[in-house]
């Protein structure tokens, strides 16, 4: 079910608007507007990875850009501090023989998810590491 909301802009933010929904790759407004409300709520309410509580228990992805050696894969150290549901990796990517990514699912409180990030982020030859949280659900969600 939707409901229409009407939203008043003067006609210069109404443009510049609609230009960055464009650029963003948007193809419909309503979405633009409700991936940015969305965000920016989850923003204001649990801030970034680095910036959040240390007890906030929150779910995301890490993802690893890095270069392989010998056929390993960068595991991340199951110590117990965090939950791995699921872990992906890749070789490959593109045009390079040598760079690989893994994505891992993770879950648990903010101090050890920062605390992985944090590692990984320090380990020879691992370029890139980004952690994107999954989305906030209300407590008697799924």
């Amino acid at each position: 079910m939707s409901r229409i909301i009407s939203l008043s802009l003067d006609n210069d933010f109404a443009d510049d608007l609609d230009n960055l929904i464009e650029k963003s790759g948007y193809k419909n407004r309503s979405k633009f507007l409700r991936d940015a409300a969305l965000f920016f709520a989850e923003i204001q309410q649990r801030g970034e990875l680095m910036d959040m509580p240390d007890n906030i228990i929150l779910e995301g992805h890490l993802v690893v850009y890095y270069q392989q050696g010998k056929d390993q894969k960068l595991m991340v150290n199951r110590n117990g501090d965090i939950d791995v549901a699921a872990y992906h990796h890749s070789s490959r990517l593109g045009h390079s023989c040598h760079s690989c990514v893994d994505v891992v699912h993770v879950k648990g409180q903010a101090s050890d998810v920062r605390n992985v990030f944090n590692q990984l982020k320090n380990t020879p030859d691992v370029e890139k590491v980004s952690f994107i949280s999954a989305p906030m659900r209300g407590e008697d969600c799924c």
